[in-house]
């Protein structure tokens, strides 16, 4: 039967079709190297380096996202400035332009965009929610018509893979079935046992194992024990890493975390863990606590365009009239070259007038937070991680008006931060 909500065919065979699921082995090399340098004596958070092909990454850190390949406005030479050593692109919008024919004959993303560091590619698998009008998904695969022309592309799990293979990205992400974070029932869990099987699917249609890793998607929604069986199954497989995927699309905050949580318990400890579409600053350095090591989102570059800059207190809106005569710049201990050689007086000129503020800006953005993300690992391995949380969420709340969810999620790791709620 259909549902329309979802526009989706659901498998009359549900949760008894896991029986049919049988482990495909991975190779038992990957070319991938994880290695923890230091844990939180107090939470569960740690520092690692994770040798790619193209570079080392320290972790946790965040990878700023170049849908087509590129970051937006910004020049590759330009994103090298901010001290990025990993991006991503996605799959699908690659797929289409410019195709995995071109960039075969390139010699790969990697040439064709001039990027010399590490690359991941997502599957396509979110456009299932984000295109939910275009999209149609059975056991076979996702049937999308392109936003751009109309026509359509059937991305199977091994088509995924084979355009992945083609882009050449240091990790390949599977195909998983993708449902949003508020749908609960029976569609959950289908979901989850179609991500297992898809999952084995890629591993056999992966042809470049010795050069590209492929990470497995943790799916399960809000459902604490589908998660569990999903890491369960999953982790069988024996992949370089893994990520938690499904959500950031509306749910509670007080439920993420716990799911965030549950995974990382769950999860292999000598393997990276990435958390799927996530940004914030706030949920960096709440989800770094919980034992996340990989983060990305578009936030940073989105909110570039409409002239917001990062900062450790919050947002600057860099239109707003008491930056008109300001001669300092976004952030005075920032070292990135937009906060080098220009004022927020400039910019405030020129917000929403020319292209370049969104350029410097974006700059900016993605500068400030991979160095939260060095602070954060600074402060791992000097074993000074709950003084840094507590530090940066005085300056981040300086009301103590933290908010709940974030306040129980730290205290469930040991870090316990005052509140104007605290009785």
């Amino acid at each position: 039967m259909t549902d329309p909500h979802h526009q989706q065919e659901i498998d009359p065979e549900g949760a008894a079709a896991a029986a049919a699921v049988a482990v495909m082995p991975a190779p038992s090399e990957w070319p991938l190297t994880w290695v923890v340098q230091a844990k939180c004596g107090t939470t569960m958070a740690r520092a690692g380096d994770l040798t790619l092909p193209h570079s080392v990454v320290h972790t946790p850190v965040f990878m700023p996202v170049g849908t087509q390949g590129t970051m937006k406005g910004l020049t590759m030479d330009q994103l090298r400035s901010t001290g990025c050593k990993i991006m991503l692109s996605n799959t699908y919008h690659l797929g289409l332009r410019p195709g995995p024919e071109l960039l075969e004959k390139a010699g790969g993303l990697h040439q064709f965009m001039d990027w010399d560091r590490s690359l991941l590619t997502d599957s396509g698998g979110f456009q299932m929610v984000s295109l939910l009008a275009l999209a149609n998904i059975n056991e076979k695969g996702v049937n999308f018509r392109s936003p751009h022309d109309g026509t359509e592309m059937l991305l199977t799990p091994e088509k995924s893979i084979e355009l992945q293979n083609a882009i050449g990205s240091d990790i390949m992400m599977q195909l998983d079935d993708v449902v949003s974070s508020l749908v609960t029932g029976p569609r959950v869990e289908e979901a989850m046992w179609r991500s297992i099987r898809w999952l084995d699917r890629c591993i056999k249609a992966h042809a470049r194992p010795k050069e590209q890793n492929l990470y497995a998607i943790i799916q399960g929604g809000l459902d604490l024990d589908l998660r569990k069986t999903c890491v369960e199954e999953m982790v069988k497989r024996g992949l370089p890493g893994y990520a938690i995927g499904g959500l950031s699309g509306g749910e509670e905050k007080d439920k993420f975390w716990r799911v965030v949580k549950r995974c990382c318990e769950l999860l292999p400890d000598d393997k990276p863990r990435y958390l799927m579409g996530v940004g914030y600053a706030l949920d960096l350095v709440v989800c770094s606590a919980l034992g996340v090591d990989q983060f990305d989102c578009v936030f940073p570059t989105r909110t570039a365009r409409f002239g917001v800059a990062l900062v450790r207190s919050g947002q600057i809106q860099l239109k707003a009239k008491e930056n008109a005569t300001l001669f300092e710049p976004i952030a005075k201990d920032c070292p990135c070259t937009t906060c080098r050689d220009y004022t927020r007086a400039f910019l405030h000129t020129i917000v929403n007038r020319e292209s370049v503020c969104c350029h410097l800006v974006s700059v900016h953005n993605i500068a400030f937070q991979l160095e939260l993300m060095t602070a954060i690992r600074k402060a791992i391995i000097s074993d000074t991680f709950p003084n840094f949380v507590k530090e940066y969420l005085s300056t981040l709340h300086p009301k103590g008006d933290c908010p709940q969810w974030a306040i129980h999620a730290l205290s469930s790791v040991g870090i316990e931060v005052p509140s104007v709620h605290s009785e």
